[in-house]
């Protein structure tokens, strides 16, 4: 993770809860629950998908000037589930397709 930080512009994180402490050399951190699926509709996360929930946390915070401005999000997927969820919202949200994109590592 510390490489993936260290690797670009400034960075925030998304990660599976529960969250880790803020890593050294981001900016933002967020996290979600890939095993906590929500009711449509529910206040938190309007029926979206817990990723990106987390995502629009994220881009809120950014937008609104409550954390310092970041160019990319590191997300960190301890699990599979995690990992599919990560790919699920970035290739079938229409919110999080605006907001992001994926890439590489």
């Amino acid at each position: 993770m510390q490489l993936a930080l260290a690797a670009g512009g400034s960075a925030a994180v998304l990660a599976e809860a529960p969250p880790p402490p803020l890593p050294r050399g981001a900016v933002a951190l967020a996290s979600f629950d890939p095993a906590l699926p929500h009711a449509a509709a529910c206040a938190c996360c309007g029926g979206r998908p817990p990723v990106a929930a987390a995502l629009d946390r994220l881009f809120q915070a950014r937008v609104r000037n409550q954390c310092p401005w970041f160019e990319r999000v590191v997300a960190l997927a301890e699990t599979p589930a995690a990992e599919a969820a990560i790919a699920a919202a970035l290739a079938g949200d229409a919110v999080t397709l605006a907001r992001f994109r994926a890439a590489e590592a």
